[in-house]
C-alpha cells in the first residue's frame, strides 16, 4: 500500500460495488470474492465448479483448445479488470479480487483434464498452497509487478508450481493422484 493509501481509505466491496461496473463483476469473480471467509479459496472453488460444469455439460464446446483460448483471454481481461477494481477499491491487490484465482485454477485443470475427482482435489489443494504461501519467485514477482498484471501473474506462477508438484507427485506416488 502506498503512503496515500491508508487502510482506512480502502473501500470495502459489497453487492453495490460488485454491480457498479462490469470490471468489478468480473474481478470479484461474479460475487464469489465477496465471501467473508477466505475469498481466494471461495473464488478458486467457484472457478473449479464452473470449469467442471461447463466441461461436463458441453464437452464438444469446452474442449482443451477452447479452454486454452479462454485462459489466455481471461488473463488479458484480468489485467484490465483487476487494475480497474484495485484502483476503485484503493487497494491494488484486494483480497476480494478473485478473477486471478479463477484463471489460475482453470489453467491447472486444463492441463490435467480429464482426471478423477481425487486428482482434481489434489490440483485444487496444490494451487491454493502455492497461491497462499507464494514461494520464490512468486513473492518477488508479486512485489515487483504492479496493478492487474501483478495480480494475475502471481496466480499463473502458483498454477505452474501446482502443475509441477502434481506431476512429481504422480511419478513419486502413482496411486495418490488417481
Amino acid at each position: 500500500m502506498s503512503e496515500a493509501q491508508t487502510p482506512s481509505s480502502r473501500i470495502r466491496p459489497d453487492k453495490r460495488f460488485l454491480l457498479s461496473h462490469p470490471a468489478h463483476f468480473i474481478s470479484l469473480g461474479f460475487g464469489s470474492g465477496l465471501s467473508p471467509i477466505m475469498p481466494g479459496t471461495a473464488g478458486t472453488l467457484f472457478g473449479w465448479l464452473i470449469f467442471y460444469a461447463l466441461t461436463t455439460s458441453w464437452p464438444e464446446v469446452f474442449t482443451q483448445m477452447a479452454w486454452s483460448i479462454i485462459v489466455v483471454l481471461g488473463f488479458i481481461l484480468g489485467i484490465w479488470t483487476c487494475t480497474k477494481s484495485g484502483n476503485a477499491l484503493n487497494s491494488p491487490d484486494d483480497g476480494s479480487m478473485v478473477w486471478d484465482e479463477i484463471i489460475g485454477i482453470w489453467l491447472v485443470l486444463l492441463i490435467f483434464m480429464p482426471t478423477t475427482l481425487l486428482g482434481q482435489c489434489w490440483l485444487f489443494l496444490l494451487f491454493r498452497l502455492f497461491d497462499m504461501t507464494k514461494p520464490p519467485p512468486i513473492r518477488q514477482v508479486d512485489a515487483q509487478l504492479k496493478g492487474g498484471l501483478g495480480v494475475m501473474a502471481d496466480d499463473i506462477l502458483a498454477a505452474i508450481y501446482a502443475i509441477i508438484a502434481y506431476v512429481l507427485m504422480a511419478f513419486a506416488l502413482p496411486g495418490i493422484t488417481s
